[in-house]
């Protein structure tokens, strides 16, 4: 008995000896695990990478900018059909565990046993809260060491952070792959748009139980390359739902009968029509917080972009564009393929193509047979990136090639040619020939009394060129800025009735430069003449004497007013527009004549917030009288304060607004007559016709429209802005205003409409002549001297330089 009772004792004392030896060892291994590992309070600052979205002004999706596409979503917004979904499939215990799950580790060990040699993946037992310690701080190394810090980790995040602050973090953290080239899905919120086109709050249990099952392998669970496994592994999260009882069985054995369901968010139009719109947005971005914040700082910028009046303007450029081009002829295919084998299809398919000209297809000649010729189009790519197997056939017959100068098909294509094609009106299965035009240019659309930009086009297409001929591509404006020459004059004395004369002009330039001998468009010169015949009918004559009369630096001060140039040379040739210039400058300046006056600023966003929905950029200024009450005690009514800069008299801008609409009228662009609304504007081209602009605006509305090549050379020798840039302006006022009142230009106080003869200037008797607007204290002549005349003859004059600065050669701005 005592020899039992001393067995009994000593391997007491043997065992508690282990024990203290095995706490000490798995202290010592705690400790030595744990002197290094990463701070879990870091957690608390954590701001995920998130990204930022731009939206229209009807709240539309145009852009996205970011390294991982995520969505961030307070856990107190997440569906809990959700979170029952993650927690099914990933950790039934979370809420009860304490950071590592001893029921979850006991059952993986057991399940690992029964299927080993089965070659099946072990099952892992890693708790959500062990997920996000390896996500966030220990990292993905497969191997014992990472698990036992990672173990750790979690139990040091349990003692820190609450249950739904860890579920929080891992929803909006995890990878949950990419349904489309493109659409890498960080986070659920983000998924739920990638794969499903859907807000977490619209899905259903299948789709619910699909986004749960990818976080163990989103690549494995594809859901067009792998669809068979992705539904296997969807089923299971199901059962498990059902199983734990988040999830009626017969629901569940409901929804495991339906497909995925997976119907990835496409490219929508106004994010294929704003592609500049967008790219200019992100430079502006970039510049203003940084690359970082742009990418990842969840910036939510709210656009000025009017989608429907951005694909007006997209059509009413490339229509004009494309009818400047066809009519120079066809150029010839755009390469040539293999044709003859059954696989045209798959090299068709390898060709890269521009995403943002729709209608237009890419198509390759399969044959040709007497006055018609057979096409493939390029075949549609899925989602999933793989192109479509079905092959689709379209006919290109007389009526397709009319536009090419060829008379017969065959002399226009070949078989093997590849080509751009566009679906013919009203005949099914037939085709029109289509080529990329050379020329190029630019729209820009404002707001005159804000400076919102509501849409603006920077070329042909985006995918073929991201630079932007509205805001980069500097051109001289030509005679569409004569009208701030003018504008000039009127702010400092003169009328619309002072005569200017319109004969030869001679200006020495100096430093043994020679003369420098300006002309008019046509060659011919009138005599002497209005200020409003002068830029109806855009005298270059009259404009040089005009600012000579006025004085160069002068102009140059108002035409850095209106935000045209930062420092004009105060030169004579500059008054015919050879400076240059971008439309986005020339349609802002524009719009302060329409506005009255008043300066604004040009912007593309209307304002900027950041992750946590505080406002951070607010573009309109005004302050808010009476704003702030906090009820209604009899006050004033609450008064917008505007304090914008008077850069010019609103009676002036009104005089020159009426003159531009002599342009219209009865001027260089009686092409946009058309549109039969009251509209303003100028004409505008260069020396050679290597530029052409309009600029023009309705009393609600401003336009700018530039058209030139890249690599300057003249559009013609007998091209002008009236015969390619007006009709352009014309074509898509035509459908902006289609729905809108003929409203006329607003008259401001102290304007009189007086009856002049449009010769002389002077008063006319009866009810002849025009209304004619005069500020007070002005009228008609009753007779009239002529600016430039002062010898009397009407002949060439010599004018000498101010200030030594030489004259740049060549007419300047012309017609």
């Amino acid at each position: 008995m005592r020899f039992i009772l001393r067995l009994f004792g000593w391997a007491f004392a043997a065992g508690t000896i282990l024990f203290v030896i095995g706490v000490a060892g798995a202290a010592g291994l705690v400790w030595h695990y744990s002197k290094d590992l990463p701070d879990s309070a870091q957690l608390r600052n954590y701001e995920p990478p998130v990204m930022s979205r731009v939206h229209a002004g009807d709240g539309s999706l145009i852009a996205e900018f970011a390294r991982e596409r995520r969505l961030y979503l307070p856990i107190q917004a997440v569906p809990k059909l959700i979170i029952d979904a993650f927690l099914s499939a990933e950790d039934k215990n979370f809420y009860k565990h304490f950071g590592v799950d001893p029921e979850g580790l006991v059952r993986a060990a057991i399940s690992n046993f029964r299927n080993r040699g089965s070659g099946r993946r072990p099952q892992g037992a890693s708790t959500i809260t062990q997920q996000v310690a390896k996500n966030f701080l220990v990292g993905n190394q497969q191997d014992y060491e990472r698990k036992i810090r990672e173990a750790l980790v979690a139990l040091r995040i349990e003692s820190t952070y609450s249950k739904d602050k860890i579920l929080e973090l891992y929803l909006n953290e995890i990878y949950l792959g990419a349904p489309a080239p493109g659409q890498g899905s960080y986070g659920v919120a983000a998924a739920a748009l990638n794969y499903f086109g859907k807000s977490v709050h619209e899905l259903n249990a299948q789709e619910a139980a699909y986004l749960a099952a990818l976080p163990k392998a989103p690549t494995d669970l594809h859901p067009f390359r792998n669809r068979e496994r992705a539904i296997e592994r969807r089923n299971y999260v199901l059962d498990r739902m059902a199983d734990n009882g988040v999830l009626k069985r017969a629901d569940a054995e409901a929804a495991k009968k339906q497909p995925l369901g997976v119907n990835p968010r496409a490219v929508s139009p106004n994010q294929i029509a704003a592609g500049y719109f967008a790219e200019e947005i992100r430079r502006e971005l970039q510049d203003r917080y940084g690359e970082k914040k742009l990418l990842e700082g969840g910036l939510s910028v709210r656009a000025t972009v009017d989608p429907k009046m951005q694909l007006m303007a997209r059509k009413a450029l490339v229509d004009g564009l494309v009818r400047f081009d066809e009519a120079r002829g066809w150029r010839g295919a755009i390469q040539k393929i293999d044709a003859s084998s059954r696989e045209w299809g798959v090299a068709l398919g390898e060709l890269p193509v521009l995403g943002d000209v729709k209608p237009w297809r890419l198509a390759v000649v399969l044959d040709v047979a007497g006055d018609s010729a057979r096409l493939g189009l390029q075949p549609v790519r899925e989602t999933s990136g793989q192109l479509r197997p079905e092959r689709e056939t379209v006919t290109l017959g007389p009526d397709g090639i009319r536009w090419t100068r060829r008379t017969r098909v065959s002399q226009a294509v070949s078989a093997g040619d590849v080509v751009y094609v566009e679906p013919l009106d009203g005949k099914p299965g037939q085709v029109r020939l289509r080529q990329m035009p050379e020329v190029n240019g630019a729209i820009t659309v404002m707001d005159p009394f804000s400076g919102r930009v509501l849409a603006m086009v920077g070329g042909f297409s985006h995918d073929q060129s991201e630079f932007n001929r509205s805001t980069q591509a500097l051109r001289q404006p030509g005679s569409s800025f004569k009208p701030f020459v003018y504008a000039t004059a009127l702010d400092n004395g003169y009328t619309p009735s002072s005569i200017v004369l319109d004969a030869p002009i001679e200006v020495d330039q100096g430093g043994g430069l020679g003369m420098w001998t300006p002309s008019n468009y046509d060659g011919k010169f009138t005599g002497p003449r209005t200020l409003r015949y002068g830029i109806q009918f855009s005298k270059n004559l009259m404009t040089v004497r005009l600012a000579k009369d006025v004085g160069m630096p002068l102009i140059a001060e108002y035409a850095r007013r209106f935000g045209i140039y930062d420092d004009m040379l105060p030169v004579l040739s500059m008054s015919l527009g050879a400076g240059e210039t971008t439309v986005m400058r020339m349609t802002a300046a524009y719009s302060m004549l329409a506005n009255g006056g008043k300066r604004i600023r040009p912007t593309l966003i209307d304002r900027i917030q950041d992750r946590w929905g505080a406002t951070i950029y607010k573009h309109d200024q005004r302050t808010c009288e009476g704003c702030e009450a906090d009820k209604w005690a009899n006050q004033r009514e609450p008064r917008l304060v505007d304090n914008r800069e008077q850069v010019l008299d609103p009676l002036t801008a009104y005089q020159m607004v009426s003159m531009l609409e002599g342009v219209v009228n009865a001027g260089t662009a009686t092409v946009v007559k058309s549109v039969g609304k009251p509209l303003a504007g100028k004409t505008g081209t260069t020396n050679d016709a290597k530029d052409v602009w309009f600029v023009g605006f309705s009393p609600d509305l401003a336009v700018g429209v530039y058209m030139g090549f890249d690599k300057p050379k003249s559009l013609g020798n007998s091209a002008t802005a009236g015969q390619y840039a007006a009709p352009i302006f014309r074509d898509f006022m035509t459908v902006a205003l289609k729905d809108k009142p003929a409203t006329p230009f607003r008259v401001p106080p102290g304007i009189k409409l007086i009856r002049v003869d449009p010769r002389t200037g002077m008063r006319a008797g009866g009810e002849g002549g025009i209304l004619e607007a005069f500020k007070p204290g002005t009228a008609p002549p009753d007779s009239y001297s002529v600016i430039g005349a002062s010898d009397g003859t009407g002949g060439a004059m010599s004018v000498a330089p101010a200030g030594g600065r030489s004259v740049g050669s060549g007419t300047g701005g012309l017609y």
